[in-house]
């Protein structure tokens, strides 16, 4: 089996050109970050390429072709329309995807124009998510890293970070923060999940919430693992007003801690001198934080 072509802007210009020559005139351009599932290139004004990076990804291209037009023509924010599916071609040997360009720039704390405000926009935006109907919907699963399922699928990765990490973290509190959201199981009926719910998925413009992005781990399931912006993006106040307004109960909020926990806990495992992820998780471990 031939090796994979690198994802770059050299391919992704001989895909358009062998597929859309409508479009082949338009200046193509990287989109940095790029991100990981997924290189992502803009087309012009109005148009991006989505290529899935490796084939464990490759999954999620048809689910947002078949979803997200569904999805959006219900949600009040903006998310990504697909225009156009791409075929293995120029070497690639995966499906792909032409979208609408979405404008804005990743959400930063720093960046948000009134940080309680944008809060209740995206608390809003997930009553809406959670509110479609999901018959038919993707269950969680390998195709979106089982977000919506049970925290249990992360459990030995979780208690072996904690023990490379040692002293760094402190682990006993880690492991009763743990063990309460594994005995806090979801008992509601299943809704939408984005899955991914970072800063980076979210555009602002002019500060405010302007669009949602990167549904690769779109599922229905448990919701508590869109509620990690509690911990990785608001803090003091925006953060009350991001608990008062989500949808979600104490057992929810104690799944969601977990998620955050062990997102962070492996990140902080990959470069143990990650500062910002270590604050983040003493946040996390702290019992006046969220719930």
């Amino acid at each position: 089996m031939s090796s994979l072509p690198p994802v770059d802007l050299s391919l992704a210009a001989r895909l358009i050109a062998e597929q859309f020559p409508q479009w082949s005139q338009l200046p193509l351009r990287a989109v940095e970050p790029g991100g990981w599932d997924n290189r992502t290139f803009r087309l012009g004004d109005e148009l991006s390429l989505r290529l899935p990076s490796a084939a464990g990804y490759v999954a999620q291209v048809t689910k947002e072709q078949t979803w997200l037009p569904r999805l959006g023509a219900q949600l009040s924010v903006p998310i990504p329309t697909p225009l156009a599916l791409g075929q293995p071609g120029a070497g690639y040997p995966w499906e792909w995807s032409v979208y609408r360009w979405l404008p804005g720039e990743a959400a930063s704390f720093r960046g948000l124009a009134a940080p309680v405000e944008f809060a209740r926009e995206v608390a809003a935006f997930l009553h809406e998510l959670q509110a479609l109907d999901v018959t038919g919907g993707p269950t969680a699963g390998q195709h979106n890293f089982f977000r919506g399922g049970l925290l249990a699928v992360y459990d030995a990765e979780t208690r072996a970070a904690l023990d490379t990490l040692g002293e760094r973290v402190d682990a006993q509190r880690a492991r009763e923060v743990w063990e309460a959201g594994l005995a806090a199981p979801f008992r509601g009926p299943p809704v939408w999940v984005h899955g991914d719910l970072s800063a980076a998925n979210l555009l602002l413009v002019e500060g405010r919430l302007g669009a949602v992005i990167d549904f690769g781990c779109l599922g229905v399931g448990d919701p508590a693992c869109d509620l990690v912006l509690a911990w990785t993006l608001f803090r003091g106040e925006s953060r009350s007003a991001f608990v008062a307004a989500a949808p979600a109960d104490s057992a929810m909020w104690a799944r969601a801690r977990c998620w955050a926990l062990w997102k962070a806990l492996i990140t902080l495992q990959a470069d143990p001198k990650d500062a910002a992820v270590a604050a983040r998780i003493a946040c996390l471990l702290d019992t006046e934080e969220a719930d």
